[in-house]
């Protein structure tokens, strides 16, 4: 196996002029490990001996769930046979920047560490599919819209809590106006604008909505309330998707207090159809557009 690139690549392999953040690295740092371990016919039980931890741990790495030590994996590429000291020098670069914290660390205070994953896979992202039945898409909400629904979801905290929240989503949607913006690809019920709180706060979000749906790098589709029931009956989901080969598709599910992550290529393919289906159930893009723009004339 060759050694990574991206100690010599400021963009770490993905898309151009855009960090894939700590999440990423790690997931693409673990996929190595784990087929220089295969491919030495190595136990995970074995290689967990060689670093002084459980098997269940060298799962953990592989998959990417927790941070890396240089210790730890230079004593793995010891065991897997990896003595070249510019791919060894390479790995532990890696790692070093897989440990560098993402630009929302700074909320780590506030952000529960199940959604610290997504915000680095979003970072790391090239393509985002997403169906919002209930809400709309926190990339594309209005600063007032992302008030109302964060104190929904947090009734306790305080003004200062809930104004760092708010904060914390409207750092995230500058990536759809980055100038390496993945292709982000939204359906959302027509429901869901007519849940907002108040005639003004619905203009503003339409208008903000039409002023996003333009961007050459956004899809917005929706699905009009008088619409046959659809497939996505289930609930919202989102789907990205990344540019480095060592990241799988992975289908991010949200919860009330924790969240799935699917990567196997079954699951993957049953939401991707899923999705598929649905747009073609939706209005297109350009529909949606003039759907938009007809609803607020109305208001």
């Amino acid at each position: 196996m060759s050694a990574p690139r991206w100690n010599e690549d400021p963009s770490g392999g993905f898309a151009s002029g855009r960090s894939p953040g700590p999440t990423a690295l790690r997931i693409v740092l673990g996929t190595q490990l784990r087929r220089l371990r295969e491919a030495r016919c190595i136990t995970a039980a074995a290689a967990g001996h060689a670093i002084r931890a459980s098997h269940a741990k060298i799962s953990r790495m592989e998959l990417g769930r927790v941070g890396l030590r240089d210790r730890d994996v230079a004593d793995l590429l010891t065991l897997y046979g990896v003595t070249d000291e510019q791919e060894r020098r390479a790995f532990l670069t890696l790692v070093r920047r897989a440990n560098v914290p993402g630009w929302w660390h700074q909320y780590s205070d506030i952000v529960a560490s199940w959604f610290e994953i997504y915000l680095g896979l979003e970072q790391a992202s090239s393509v985002i599919r997403t169906y919002q039945p209930q809400l709309v898409p926190g990339l594309l909400q209005t600063r007032d819209v992302a008030r109302g629904v964060i104190e929904l979801g947090h009734p306790l905290p305080s003004n200062d809590d809930i104004e760092r929240r708010v904060s914390l989503r409207m750092a995230r949607q500058e990536i759809l106006t980055h100038p390496a913006a993945p292709q982000f690809w939204a359906v959302i019920e027509e429901a869901s604008l007519w849940r907002l709180n108040g005639r003004s706060v619905m203009r503003e979000q339409i208008d903000h909505l039409i002023t996003m749906a333009e961007l050459p790098n956004v899809a917005l589709q929706v699905i009009p309330i008088h619409s046959d029931a659809h497939v996505a009956l289930g609930g919202p989901f989102t789907i990205l998707r990344f540019s480095d080969p060592d990241l799988p598709d992975i289908v991010y599910l949200e919860q009330l207090s924790s969240a799935l992550y699917l990567d196997k290529a079954e699951d993957v393919q049953n939401y991707r159809t899923i999705m598929d289906r649905l747009c073609v159930q939706s209005k297109s893009p350009t529909e949606t557009i003039s759907f938009l723009s007809n609803l607020r004339k109305d208001l």
